[in-house]
């Protein structure tokens, strides 16, 4: 199986696609917002960013300035288009594997014994020990 169009090795990786796919419901995300819901810490986080942002996939506003200092992010048009091309692509992927794509296969039905427990032999068993 080739690998579907709008598959993107750049998004693909967990951290990266749940960083995009939280960016794509909204509009700007504060990065603690970001960092929390992700459970990463802030270099973890930040290192992510920094490789979406190479891609022009995301914009990073800092505002304010010292302590008060906020991140947000947002993905850009690039980004969001990069997300939604990847989503279909991993789509196609999870579809041409779905039982409809599948080869046929000869299947053995086979009876399996139910567990003493589930026929009530084993209660009786037990029952029976202790008298």
């Amino acid at each position: 199986m080739s690998t579907p169009s709008g598959f993107d090795e750049l998004i693909h990786p967990a951290t990266r696609l749940s960083v995009v796919a939280l960016l794509a419901a909204t509009e700007w995300a504060d990065f603690p917002f970001l960092r929390d819901s992700l459970s990463l810490s802030d270099s973890a986080l930040s290192k992510q960013l920094h490789t979406l942002e190479e891609a022009e996939y995301l914009e990073i506003r800092k505002e304010g300035g010292g302590r008060k200092r906020r991140t947000k992010v947002r993905l850009t048009s690039r980004g969001r288009s990069a997300f939604e091309g990847h989503v279909a692509a991993l789509r196609a992927i999870v579809e041409g594997a779905g039982p409809a794509a599948a080869p046929a296969h000869r299947t053995e039905s086979r009876a399996w014994p139910e567990p003493a427990a589930a026929t009530g032999a084993g209660q009786q068993q037990h029952a029976e020990a202790g008298r």
